[in-house]
């Protein structure tokens, strides 16, 4: 039976609070469209093809974790931005969008859920944006993992060979983790005291940074580090309002 689209975006909003968030874009409904929901579909980041993607499943209801809109206001709208836009009219399609909010639940945000899939049982909140953390600091059970296997481990949940700087100890016990493009909190987790920190898409001076450090760096993509988080915020809507839900994957190498 369809849901009232407000409904799910209530939903969505107690679960990931938001209002917590000094984010870099509007979190929440971007684009409305259909008021009733029976297909909720979900992705990483906002676009036409992922947008005819979501006409053709039929989907009412559209959840990313990139949005649409960056910054204070939207701007103009250039052709870009009309031809999405047209997409979603067209398809009566609502689009909503979670950045750092998703990054940082400690249930079913990115982060976490890396973490979890790394065989982490306790998690350490680190990465502090405006206050708010949004990373973990992940205790491997045990005496940890040898470094290869942890590297192992990346490839084999993100489905992309990761970029590794090898620069840390043999066994890594304790691991940073800020998806997507978090290279500025290589600082941070070596002042928490990881072994290797696990990122998204690196930045220039990251090598030189983590050898000084001391510790391993991992880059595994920035999609790929943050598509765990959107896809079981999928599932959870369908589990809590029994709708229909699919994850539409657009792989990007980046």
């Amino acid at each position: 039976m369809p849901v009232a689209v407000l409904e799910i975006i209530d939903e969505l909003d107690s679960i990931l609070q938001p209002g917590r968030f000094q984010d870099y874009c509007p979190n929440g409904l971007q684009v409305p469209g259909s008021t009733d929901v029976a297909t909720v579909a979900t992705g990483v980041s906002a676009h036409a093809e992922l947008f005819e993607l979501a006409a053709a499943e039929q989907a009412e209801l559209l959840v990313v974790h990139h949005g649409l809109f960056w910054g204070t206001s939207s701007g103009a709208i250039d052709a870009s931005l009309k031809r999405r836009l047209k997409i979603l009219f067209d398809a009566d399609i609502a689009l909503a969008a979670y950045h750092l909010p998703l990054d940082a639940n400690s249930e079913i945000g990115n982060n976490a859920l890396l973490a979890r899939a790394l065989g982490a049982t306790e998690l350490n909140a680190f990465a502090l944006h405006h206050g708010e953390p949004i990373g973990f600091v992940a205790n491997l059970p045990g005496t940890g993992l040898p470094a290869r296997e942890l590297f192992a481990r990346v490839h084999e949940i993100t489905a992309r060979e990761p970029l590794v700087f090898e620069s840390g100890p043999a066994r890594v016990r304790r691991v940073a983790i800020v998806s997507g493009a978090g290279s500025d909190y290589l600082a941070d987790a070596a002042a928490a005291g990881a072994d290797a920190f696990l990122t998204g898409e690196p930045a220039e001076r990251a090598m030189a940074q983590a050898r000084e450090s001391g510790l391993h760096f991992i880059a595994a993509g920035h999609y790929a580090t943050e598509t765990l988080g959107i896809k079981r915020l999928g599932e959870h809507l369908a589990e809590r309002f029994a709708l229909r839900h699919v994850f539409l994957d657009v792989p990007n190498p980046i």
